[in-house]
């Protein structure tokens, strides 16, 4: 039987065992904390943000900064305010404080998975952020990141709306083959195509003359810029005549720049208004004419009497009818005219046979 002696021995050495594997365990637990950012004793940054989705993160998750773990997801919720109506999952990060300087008000966290089926992790990026420094307490703005069931989703509405496209590409090339539309008669309708061949013939001979100098437009393409030439000697012209113009020289110009042409002018429509409102006010014998029914009456009556006259004219009667309608009197007239015409020649011939005078005294 062991004595009293050994066995405190004994309950020394397990003593001394277990306080040594302790504080090993408590080293190696600082260690693997310090390491992740969350050090026993160092200080710590809550962080918190909101997401549209949790897409599979765990309380635990690490929070990345630039791919580098810096702290760890404290809690996940979902949230019921009004104002989170979009994003309603808040995460709560803690963080170790000696990172607070490289983090900004401006810093945008994300969701990312570690590979393609690793862990969902919080990761903050702060390359572009130029912000103050983030406070204890701070939120941080999310950028959300498309996950892999949402590319999946994606990448099946593109696969159905290629479906969609080939069903109709489908229907095209069949309708094409049937020589249904303008394109599948033309590669089906030997008449349209023969039309469709004259045409691009036509527009063939078209393009042959305007190559060559036999025509206008061939001249006009051809002629080594002689037709050009004239042209822009007449727009020179053109814009010779508007600097004219511009600068008040001629008539026009005057008329566009000389104040006192603009003057006469409106002096003279001030002048032509005034007449027109004293023919409106009954003035003048325009104004008589246009507001006195007594000399409007008369005017009517003239203008009645003077169409009967020509119509008495024009029927023969009278003098002047007859003289413009009885062939008696026009013959008349010109024998007449022409007996006038043999004396005053024979007089002129021999002035002493017919202007001889004899004076008889009595």
């Amino acid at each position: 039987m062991p004595s009293q002696q050994e066995v405190r021995w004994s309950q020394l050495k397990i003593g001394v065992i277990v306080l040594v594997s302790v504080v090993i365990l408590t080293m190696l637990l600082f260690l693997m904390t310090s390491a992740s950012g969350l050090g026993l004793f160092s200080r710590k940054l809550t962080v918190t943000t909101y997401f549209e989705n949790a897409g599979g993160l765990k309380v635990g998750a690490a929070v990345n900064l630039e791919g580098y773990t810096i702290g760890n997801v404290k809690t996940i919720t979902v949230t019921t305010a009004p104002e989170r109506k979009l994003t309603p999952v808040q995460v709560v990060m803690k963080i170790d404080g000696k990172y607070q300087p490289s983090l900004h008000t401006d810093s945008t966290a994300a969701l990312s998975t570690v590979g393609i089926l690793g862990d969902t992790v919080v990761d903050i990026n702060s390359r572009m952020a130029t912000g103050p420094m983030l406070r204890d307490g701070d939120e941080m703005k999310a950028k959300e990141e498309r996950t892999i069931q949402e590319i999946e989703d994606q990448g099946e509405a593109a696969l159905d709306q290629f479906s969609v496209m080939l069903t109709k590409a489908n229907t095209i090339v069949d309708n094409l083959q049937s020589g249904k539309g303008t394109l599948g008669q033309l590669l089906t309708n030997p008449d349209m195509y023969n039309k469709f061949d004259a045409t691009v013939d036509e527009v063939h001979q078209f393009t042959v003359k305007l190559n060559s100098n036999d025509n206008s437009a061939g001249k006009f393409f051809n002629d080594h810029a002689e037709m050009y030439d004239k042209m822009n000697d007449i727009v020179a012209k053109l814009d010779d005549i508007t600097n004219d113009l511009q600068n008040g020289k001629g008539t026009l110009g005057k008329a566009l720049k000389d104040e006192s042409a603009y003057n006469n002018f409106n002096e003279s429509m001030k002048n032509l208004n005034a007449i027109l409102a004293d023919a409106q006010a009954g003035k003048g014998a325009a104004g008589m004419l246009l507001k006195d029914p007594a000399t409007a009456k008369k005017l009517d009556d003239s203008l009645t009497k003077l169409d009967d006259l020509l119509t008495s004219v024009d029927a023969g009667k009278g003098t002047v009818g007859k003289l413009f309608k009885d062939d008696t009197m026009n013959t008349n007239i010109n024998n007449f005219l022409t007996n006038s015409n043999d004396l005053v020649t024979a007089i002129r011939q021999d002035p002493k046979k017919y202007l001889s005078i004899k004076l008889h005294i009595f």
